[in-house]
């Protein structure tokens, strides 16, 4: 049983048959910003991301390029992990999938279920996805193309290993059913209790070395690999210690929040979950599957080619506008198109018309009226008053807003203080008190601000961590720093 106070999320791995676009860096960053928020609230994180590294298309992928898939899957998570650290991503771990202390946990659960006698060998034909590395049923292709990327799938008769996954279909229900927020937004946990009203096939665990090597190699049939969604799904325990530091593993598991894209729900909520149920393990605290950003061509993806290029956009705007815009613009869990146009007219309105402006306009009148020190005063004008009530809804509203995922409401809500805040200036003018001399108010009005602004700052660090420095600092409380729950006025 995890400790109560520890925070451990997860996003997917990353699959290492090309580079990384935008819709990666949504989930990474999600799983960012969640991490900075939880520190923030005194909690002990452990954030986990990583690669996934076998399977047909990285081996097809290699090829191509005249790699072993090992040497291209190097070169890649190099990529990766640049873009990582160009994100300012504060993971504490990365796994691969071809790491030794990965591949002997993905053996060990094979073999446990081989000898509980939930795997088991049958022939099967069906219609495979090469792209996907999945098998339809000839139900689930009448056109013979791919329901998943469209592309045509081809019949193959072959014998395999298969996982008893249906044996665990009502129990995983009646664990829904149970646990509200184990799936969550509420749209995708509807859409896999749909998928569970019909029967539930086993699943297909194994590929034949025949037709791939690239794997983790059976370790009761050598002449056969590992199917890579098993393979991979395994590193959320075989990254904190299962079954080998146990110490480690009851202490973060079960994980607070797999963070995915909704394209691969399935296979977190149902084939992952029946294989825990499987090993005897407790299922993860909640899997928050978000939407998609599209185009005007739709979902973005490699093999459409409208992918946009994360780097490119951190090197015209900058980092923190990047990590701002994603998450004030989508309502996480559905989808939200991107266009340049929506961008500018963000930054523009929430960042330096909104926040900027309000410290360009109190800031250098501070310094030439009263030093550049706040003096602190208790709230007298109705004003003053209002706006320290208003910070104490934003913060509850704040963090009753992180807890649930919904970004874009915790942007509303430290947004309305400083709308209010700029309001605050106009009401105020302390450019008429400061010309009238009357300091005793101007006090107050200044202080009122800086306040507000240190509130607004210690709610908006997580996303935007390097601008939120730069504020604290203009306010002259950069070593005066509080965790989220500490937070109060005055």
């Amino acid at each position: 049983m995890s400790d109560k106070n520890s925070f451990y999320v997860t996003t997917p791995l990353y699959y290492a048959n090309d580079e990384l676009h935008i819709g990666h860096a949504f989930s990474t960053l999600a799983a960012d910003i969640l991490s900075r928020y939880h520190r923030a609230m005194g909690n002990h994180v452990h954030f986990l991301t990583g690669s996934d590294e076998h399977g047909q298309k990285v081996e097809q992928a290699a090829k191509a390029r005249g790699l072993s898939p090992l040497e291209h899957t190097d070169k890649l998570v190099e990529k990766f992990k640049t873009l990582w650290e160009l994100l300012d991503i504060t993971y504490d771990d990365f796994i691969r999938t071809t790491e030794d202390r990965h591949k002997k946990v993905v053996v060990y659960a094979l073999n446990y279920l081989w000898e509980k006698g939930d795997i088991y060998e049958a022939e099967y034909s069906g219609w495979y996805c090469t792209p996907c590395e999945r098998f339809w049923t000839e139900k689930e292709v009448p056109e013979k193309v791919c329901p998943d990327c469209k592309r045509p799938v081809q019949e193959l008769t072959e014998k395999n290993y298969f996982f008893k996954m249906s044996s665990y279909q009502q129990q995983l229900i009646d664990h829904i059913n149970n646990n509200p927020g184990f799936i969550r937004p509420e749209i995708r946990r509807n859409e896999v209790l749909g998928f569970l009203r019909q029967p539930l096939g086993d699943l297909c665990i194994s590929r034949p070395k025949a037709r791939l090597s690239w794997g983790i190699e059976l370790p009761f049939a050598p002449d056969y690999v590992t199917y890579v969604w098993f393979d991979a799904l395994t590193n959320y325990i075989s990254a904190v210690g299962y079954p080998f530091d146990m110490e480690k593993f009851n202490r973060l598991w079960p994980a607070s929040c797999h963070l995915i894209g909704k394209d691969i729900l399935t296979t977190h909520a149902v084939y992952w979950s029946t294989m825990l149920m499987a090993l005897g393990l407790q299922l993860p605290q909640c899997i928050f599957a978000h939407g998609w950003w599209v185009t005007g061509e739709g979902k973005m993806s490699k093999s459409v080619g409208n992918i946009i290029n994360p780097r490119e956009l951190v090197a015209r705007y900058g980092l923190d506008p990047f990590r701002f815009y994603l998450f004030r613009e989508m309502v996480f869990g559905l989808d939200a198109t991107y266009t340049e146009e929506n961008f500018v007219l963000r930054y523009n309105a929430d960042l330096a018309n909104d926040y900027g402006n309000l410290c360009q306009r109190t800031l250098p009148l501070l310094i030439k009226n009263r030093g550049g020190i706040f003096h602190k005063k208790q709230p007298t004008l109705p004003q003053s008053h209002e706006i320290v009530k208003l910070a104490e809804q934003v913060k509850a509203g704040y963090i009753d807003a992180m807890e649930n995922f919904l970004f874009h409401d915790a942007l509303k809500h430290i947004w309305s203080l400083v709308q209010r805040l700029n309001k605050y200036v106009d009401e105020c003018a302390p450019w008429k008190l400061a010309k009238e001399q009357n300091f005793e108010v101007l006090d107050e009005v200044f202080y009122t601000i800086g306040e507000g602004i240190r509130f607004c700052t210690h709610l908006v660090e997580p996303f935007m961590p390097h601008l939120a420095p730069e504020f604290f600092k203009q306010i002259g409380c950069a070593e005066n720093r509080v965790k989220i729950p500490d937070l109060a006025w005055g």
